[in-house]
């Protein structure tokens, strides 16, 4: 069996992605991971890229908003378990646009999140399926799916 993850979060550093990427290619869990697009450029550009030159910065984005809405439509639809990862250093809103729209799917949610985030986010962590203080633990957690005892 094999088990699709959307890992959604903020892509300005993809540090705890990693982790979890590696960490479960080390231990050999049958999973694949899909989720927004990393590469920041090309997700600020993509609407530029396939419509042509925007006439001003908001359409820009309004663009780009689009074809990465689309995506994360599709992935996350895709996928059976969520992993939303909640940190200190960026703005958290697509983190909590996509874990949303993980629960409105009923898709299996797995929240990580520091301490210091521990009250901010009681209710979305209440309708969370497991909250978990670091990657590590959010491995475990897909490991623990595999175990056959």
């Amino acid at each position: 069996m094999n088990v699709v993850v959307y890992l959604a979060g903020q892509i300005h550093d993809n540090d705890w992605r990693d982790e979890i990427r590696n960490r479960t290619k080390d231990l050999r869990l049958p999973v694949t991971f899909v989720g927004p697009m990393e590469n920041h450029d090309r997700s600020d550009q993509i609407g530029e890229e396939i419509l042509g030159e925007q006439p001003n910065k908001i359409l820009v984005d309004d663009a780009a908003s689009d074809f990465n809405n689309l995506r994360t439509e599709v992935l996350l639809g895709k996928a059976d378990i969520v992993i939303a990862c909640f940190g200190e250093k960026y703005k958290q809103w697509n983190t909590a646009m996509d874990a949303s729209a993980a629960l409105s799917k009923n898709k299996p949610l797995i929240i990580i999140r520091p301490e210091s985030l521990v009250h901010p986010l009681k209710e979305f962590t209440n309708k969370a399926n497991v909250v978990c203080d670091t990657p590590e633990q959010a491995v475990q957690a897909l490991q623990y799916i595999f175990e056959a005892e």
